[in-house]
């Protein structure tokens, strides 16, 4: 269940940069470049966001990146630096599986996935990527699975019961 963040200006977000890619077009006067950024940006308390921007400069691109990233925040439930539980998701060809780990483990993810998981604000975690290393499906298949990720108190406000209910059945 994800949850939109629709005010951000009371928000401490940080920026990554995932990866640039430089575009080339061809035209009768000679290649033309331009730049794409796909940008993460997170509180690192499980408000975290997107963006990919294009420009003819890479700080253009980067801006414009950490400007659409700002406009979907989503709100992630972590419990003690770590994931509530295990979840895969699917991208394209990228395939995404996380799972909680105990205290001290550290954050053992590669590539785009670290990115997205340290902006979350998430300590512990085993992740891997299975399929396409492609930094663009790679994240949105991260945020796929993070979108899913559901509490012990979503879930009883979701069955409208109580939150020991959850566990006693």
């Amino acid at each position: 269940m994800e949850q939109k963040i629709s005010n951000t200006s009371d928000l401490e977000l940080k920026d990554r940069l995932v990866a640039i890619n430089r575009v080339t077009k061809v035209t009768k006067g000679g290649r033309t470049f331009s730049f794409s950024a796909i940008v993460v940006v997170g509180d690192e308390h499980g408000v975290v966001g997107y963006g990919l921007g294009k420009a003819n400069e890479v700080t253009m691109a980067i801006s414009k990146g950490v400007e659409a990233a700002k406009k979907n925040l989503i709100k992630i439930p972590i419990l003690n630096g770590t994931l509530p539980h295990e979840q895969t998701a699917k991208f394209g060809g990228a395939r995404v599986f996380m799972r909680p780990a105990s205290s001290g483990t550290g954050l053992v993810a590669g590539g785009a996935m670290r990115a997205v998981l340290e902006s979350v604000g998430v300590k512990d975690v085993l992740a891997k990527c299975k399929g396409s290393s492609n930094p663009h499906n790679l994240v949105k298949a991260t945020f796929a699975a993070l979108k899913q990720l559901r509490d012990a108190r979503m879930i009883a406000q979701q069955r409208g019961i109580s939150l020991d209910k959850v566990f006693n059945g």
